[in-house]
This record gives C-alpha cells, sequence and structure tokens, in this order.
C-alpha cells in the first residue's frame, strides 16, 4: 500500500544500503529534491546535529538518527556505527506509543471510549472496576506497575489479566503514577474482549496493514528472543526497524491522518499530550530517575512546563535506548534507533541525554 512514507523509506533504504560497517553517508531529501545544491544545502544546515550525534555514540552504543519534516520528508539520516534503518529491533517502551495509537482506533470506532471501566469491559468488581482506560493508558490505574505474567510466554493475555486482576490496588485510581507494564496489558485485554480478537491480530488490522508494513512488525512477549505471541508485552514487546517505525510515528504526528484520511480522532491527540490527573504522586518514573522532570499523558512522555494543559513536544523512550519524539511546533519528528540488547537506566539516560542535546540544534537546522 502506498503511504505518505513510501518514498522517504525508498530513500532511506538507499541511503543506508553498504553502509552498517561503519558511519554511513548522510542522507538528505530538501524539499522534495535530491539536487547537489539542495544536499549541500542541508548538510550545512545539519552539521551541528551531526556533531552532537557523533559526540554521543561512545554513550549510545550503536545507532542511528533519522529526521522527518512536517510532509513526511526524510530530512537527515546517518548511522553511527554497526546499524541500519532496516535492522529490526526490540524496541522496548517505544511500544507503548504504537499500543496507544490502536487503541485509539477502537476508541475512534466506538468500541471503547476513555471512560470504558474494567467492571463493565471484563467484569471485574470492587474499586477495581471503576478503573479506566483513560487511568490504564496514563499508568494512573492504581494498579501495582509489573507483574512475572507479562513476561510468561506459555500463558495467554486473557490469562495474565486474570492474574493482575487479583493483584491489590496500590493507590486510589487517578490519584498515583507508576510506570510500568500492568497498565497497557488490562488495556489491551480490553481490547480483545470488545473486539474478539487477539492483540497482534488488533494491531495488524489497525496499524500494520494500513500502512502497508510486513507482518514481521509484530509483538512478543520475550522480543529479543523473538519468544511467544499470545501474551504479547503490549507494554515494551514490539518488533521493528526505524524505517518501518517512522509510517507509525508520522500517523502520530498528523494526529490520525493517513493519506489525508482521518483514521482516528483529532482530539485523541490532544488528550495525549497532556496529563488527565496533574495531582498525581510520581511513584515509579524512569524519565525522573534519568534527571528529567517530565509527567506523563496518555502512552507519551511529555516535554514541557505545561502538561496540565498540553504539550508540543512528547516522546516514549525505550530500555534498549531506541527513542522516537515529535515537535509539532517545529514541525518535525525523529527517531534514534539502538542496537542495544540489555535494558539499564544508563542505556535509556544515554540515549535521552542525547536526544535532548539534538532537540535545540534540529530546531536550529529548521530555523525555528
Amino acid at each position: 500500500m502506498n503511504t505518505p512514507h513510501t518514498a522517504s523509506l525508498v530513500l532511506s533504504t538507499l541511503l543506508a544500503a553498504g553502509c552498517s560497517g561503519g558511519n554511513a553517508d548522510l542522507g538528505y531529501l530538501d524539499g522534495g529534491t535530491t539536487s547537489d545544491g539542495g544536499s549541500t544545502d542541508m548538510a550545512n544546515r545539519f552539521a551541528e546535529v551531526d556533531r552532537i550525534a557523533q559526540a554521543n555514540a561512545a554513550a549510545v552504543g550503536a545507532f542511528g538518527l533519522a529526521i522527518y519534516g512536517s510532509g513526511d520528508q526524510l530530512l537527515f539520516q546517518k548511522m553511527y556505527g554497526d546499524f541500519s534503518p532496516d535492522r529490526r529491533v526490540a524496541v522496548a517502551s517505544s511500544s507503548k506509543w504504537i499500543s496507544g495509537l490502536t487503541l485509539f482506533r477502537l476508541v475512534s470506532d466506538g468500541r471503547l471510549s476513555l471512560d470504558s471501566t474494567t467492571g463493565t469491559v471484563l467484569g471485574w468488581t470492587g474499586p477495581k472496576s471503576a478503573i479506566t482506560l483513560r487511568q490504564l493508558l496514563s499508568f494512573t490505574s492504581g494498579l501495582p506497575p509489573d507483574a512475572n505474567c507479562t513476561l510468561n510466554p506459555s500463558i495467554k493475555l486473557q490469562d495474565c489479566v486474570s492474574q493482575i486482576a487479583q493483584l491489590n490496588l496500590t493507590a486510589t485510581p487517578g490519584t498515583r503514577y507508576d510506570y510500568g507494564s500492568t497498565h497497557l496489558a488490562v488495556a489491551g485485554r480490553m481490547a480483545e474482549v470488545v473486539t474478539g480478537k487477539t492483540w497482534n491480530d488488533l494491531f495488524a488490522e489497525q496499524l500494520r496493514t494500513p500502512l502497508g508494513l510486513p507482518t514481521e512488525v509484530t509483538y512478543y512477549t520475550a522480543p529479543n528472543q523473538l519468544l511467544g505471541q499470545q501474551n504479547p508485552l503490549i507494554a515494551g514487546g514490539l518488533v521493528v526497524s526505524m524505517n518501518e517505525y517512522a509510517p507509525l510515528l508520522g500517523l502520530l504526528f498528523r494526529r490520525g491522518l493517513l493519506s489525508g484520511q482521518r483514521i482516528i480522532r483529532d482530539d485523541l491527540f490532544t488528550d495525549q499530550a497532556k496529563t488527565p490527573y496533574p495531582s498525581a504522586v510520581i511513584g515509579e518514573s524512569p524519565m525522573q530517575q534519568a534527571g528529567y522532570p517530565y509527567l506523563y499523558g496518555l502512552t507519551a512522555w511529555l516535554e514541557c512546563d505545561t502538561p496540565a494543559t498540553g504539550c508540543q513536544v512528547i516522546s516514549s523512550p525505550g530500555a534498549f535506548g531506541f527513542t522516537p519524539w515529535i515537535d509539532r511546533d517545529a514541525g518535525y519528528y525523529a527517531i534514534i534507533g539502538t542496537l542495544n540488547t540489555t535494558s539499564s537506566g544508563k542505556v535509556v539516560k544515554a540515549s535521552v541525554d542525547t536526544a535532548q542535546q539534538l532537540k535545540p540544534a534540529i530546531r536550529a537546522a529548521l530555523g525555528k
């Protein structure tokens, strides 16, 4: 299927060819042209971006950087070390954004709402029955953030969520934020129940097929081992390349427009970019552990000092360093793709720090 990214992805592939063994040549697409003048101009404009990325290569490890403009054109791409934009990797918590998009499509279709509850959809009882989809997507459900069953490939998602249902709440829903996997496991099961389909089938139907992505782009329980699809880790199990993540990120950047057609309600992206419970106590927060004060919206980190009213810059970095973000004010979106397969705070911080250093340089390159 043709998507707005087709030309960009073809160009990305050509630029990356034969460059996986070292620093790839720079790739640019300036206003839809590839003239020498345009390429030289873009090279000059993005020289500081390249310098910052190169300076952080030792800390991040082998990685790639791709920057797309508001028309989905590839503005800059370079690989630093033995990496390729076509290399499929586990993206850890960068999966959360894509899971949110999948659920947003179901909300847009009226099969769920942000106010749907676990009581109504899953038959939960007691205080846990009042948990809403909005609270699950903002990690304020009051559930413990992690459960061992989310890492068990031998059971189904419904079995894992049945175990999560037996856990005691750590807080009244909407009053405490805790980053973790249980919230989206429950949200994913709600999607399965209202559609009668498995999570991976839903992802394929709602996003993968419309965007023309290959079947290998899917969720696993253990993504680094490509193990387990019946109990997918919805908060962190997606396996995808930079080139394949780009059209998903572009759909988010365009606020649900695909080839000019609206497939996700616009207001959901307004909700995504602000925190629904500004007064919630902050519990587990890897971003704050990394030294950043950012709060959380709906499956997205809010990178501004007005999270209650909305942010133009939002992101979803993963534990292996894969770090996508969008800047609607500056009119671009970007991906740091990494090769790491082990999770650590150091890995996340290196990529997040790199992204923070790159953002003002990218804005300057774009004349913002």
